[in-house]
């Protein structure tokens, strides 16, 4: 009998962790007819940006990245604004009225916000305060004084500057004194993007964040759409997205930093779902669905959690490797085929997966020419899509 999933596979780099042929198809974009959009400069202050973001007028999800920056990083763009040195401009997109989503400068921002607050997320703790944010819309007071989520936030710099001691070294916000109101009255430049037309096309506004994007620190396709399609449905995404046996399928112990995992079980669930309604493009796919979804009730999303939960049982004869290509990593074409052929009978009875994944019937399919020959090239067209799920139906067993 093969090896049960029991182990999580010898860790690999992140950035290569998966096998997806159709990121470049995707990042390309896809056609958008005309929309109209303003774009305003405004010089906001550091103490009126902090309260924005208190206040959640500003939104930095916590789903939508972790953040990364050592204190090192943070302190230096500390030490510039308090300096007046000139940051590199922030991009927000205006939601609504008074409501701002970051398309560019989340680090910048959270920098500033943690040296108000006088305390740096421990590095360690980073996923789970994401689920925090997400969860609470900020992080609590309690978690900022909790000395397991974070350390004093003291300015990191070198010893000496140029022919004169660095002052700034070891301060904090309370006391950088004479610096201090400088400090919060410093005006950073944001440019605030609002689309005017069409009011009720989102895949305009996913062109505008993925194209504002590519001129700053990029984002993912995926995690612009975490923003943009925030919902209850995502957040049960995120939250079994550290399910074990999830962590095991896909090899990496941890949340891949730009989530291709969460947009992965995304995939399966679209796919499984909305699969008639596929077209040739993967991000437009995606993006519809997870509009739609963002209409799902509570009972809904439970019950496709419970689903998602039993298919991760019906793996459990698997091999650690079962989802994995020839290239030893994780195959997005291989799980979504496998997902929609196991889960579609349970899903249109608003059942569970009953049973087990059989290692044969998975090798029978990972060695099947017409599958291997939809799953290598032009990975997203519309014939290939329906290829690889109308085979993977055709030879995966699950038995009880």
């Amino acid at each position: 009998m093969p090896g049960a999933v029991n182990e999580i596979v010898e860790p690999i780099d992140q950035a290569e962790w998966y096998e997806d042929a159709s990121d470049e198809e995707e990042e390309k974009g896809y056609p958008v007819g005309e929309y109209e959009i303003t774009t305003s400069p405004n010089d906001w202050n550091v103490s009126t940006l902090v309260n924005f973001i208190e206040s959640g007028a500003v939104k930095i999800p916590g789903f939508q990245r972790n953040f990364v920056w050592d204190i090192n990083r943070a302190s230096k763009l500390i030490e510039s604004v308090i300096i007046g040195l000139p940051i590199p401009q922030i991009f927000l997109y205006e939601e609504s009225r008074n409501r701002f989503l970051v398309i560019d400068g989340q680090q910048r921002l959270m920098s500033i916000y943690y040296f108000v607050k006088q305390r740096f997320p421990r590095k360690e703790k980073r996923t789970e305060l994401r689920r925090i944010f997400d969860e609470n819309g900020k992080i609590p007071e309690r978690i900022f004084h909790d000395d397991i989520y974070f350390t004093k936030f003291n300015l990191s710099l070198p010893e000496k500057l140029p022919e004169q001691p660095n002052k700034f070294k070891g301060l904090n916000y309370e006391t950088l004194d004479e610096h201090k109101l400088s400090f919060d009255l410093r005006t950073i430049r944001n440019v605030i993007v609002k689309q005017v037309s069409p009011k009720d096309d989102d895949t305009a506004i996913y062109e505008i964040f993925n194209r504002l994007n590519s001129g700053g620190v990029n984002l993912k396709p995926h995690e612009i759409r975490m923003s943009l399609y925030h919902s209850d449905f995502y957040d049960m995404l995120h939250r079994v997205n550290m399910n074990e046996g999830w962590r095991k399928i896909t090899g990496i112990s941890e949340p891949d930093l730009h989530m291709k995992d969460l947009e992965f079980m995304l995939r399966g669930f679209a796919m499984l779902i909305a699969n008639e309604k596929y077209g040739s493009s993967m991000a437009r796919f995606l993006n519809t669905f997870s509009k739609e979804a963002k209409n799902y009730k509570l009972d809904t999303i439970e019950y496709l959690k419970r689903l998602f939960k039993s298919f991760l049982q019906s793996c459990q004869l698997l091999d650690p490797n079962a989802f994995q290509s020839s290239t030893k990593r994780f195959s997005i074409t291989l799980y979504e085929s496998v997902f929609v052929a196991v889960c579609a009978e349970p899903y249109a009875q608003r059942q569970l997966v009953s049973g087990e994944i059989t290692p044969t019937s998975l090798a029978a399919l990972k060695s099947d020419k017409e599958f291997q020959d939809a799953a290598e090239s032009r990975t997203t067209s519309q014939r290939n899509v329906k290829t690889r799920l109308r085979r993977a139906c055709d030879l995966i067993d699950v038995v009880n």
